[in-house]
């Protein structure tokens, strides 16, 4: 059985392979550069799995001492996303399970960074938090549209020595409609 495009995104690899090639092109090289902590097979298998979907995509291949090294990119970010049409047709278990790889996806982010020897969570910015904001259907179109604002400011800033990955999860979720 062929696995779904939201379930090869959504595996924790992956997943991690994908944010690296946001704004990047990178070989499998530096991928492993970039995620040491995976084995190398591993990460081959992932890229592989990855690059069979089209999610990723060889954008050039370059010589090197009698082999080829490939240099991956995404494409076609929307591919890389998971849009509330597709999750509209899965049934209610595979809705959960899509959000409990999200959840679980972020633990590990976050368990990384605790494995760190050095933190400090107030001047390294981590954050988590929850509120419930009461908005009528308008207010939170303009509220999602501000988000998407804000977030288009800073989505394609390339890494460098001065920049530092962080990673920002939205969870929107409504209360039961009223009656």
């Amino acid at each position: 059985m062929k696995e779904s495009t939201v379930d090869v995104i959504l595996h924790p690899v992956r997943m991690r392979i994908i944010q690296c090639l946001i704004n990047q092109q990178l070989t499998a090289q530096q991928l492993k550069e970039l995620l040491p902590d995976i084995p190398q097979a591993s990460l081959y298998r992932n890229i592989k799995k990855l690059a069979e979907a089209e999610i990723i995509h060889v954008i050039e291949e370059i010589p090197n001492r009698g082999t080829i090294e490939k240099v991956y990119s995404i494409q076609n970010p929307n591919k890389s996303l998971i849009g509330p049409e597709e999750i509209n047709t899965l049934p209610k278990d595979e809705q959960m399970g899509l959000f409990i790889k999200f959840m679980a996806n972020l633990m590990a982010e976050f368990e990384q960074y605790l494995q760190q020897e050095k933190k400090d969570f107030a001047a390294d910015g981590v954050t988590f938090r929850q509120a419930s904001i009461y908005l009528s259907d308008e207010e939170f179109s303009e509220f999602a549209q501000d988000l998407v604002k804000a977030f288009s400011k800073v989505i394609n800033n390339k890494p460098s020595k001065e920049r530092r990955r962080r990673t920002v999860g939205t969870i929107i979720i409504p209360d039961k409609k009223n009656k």
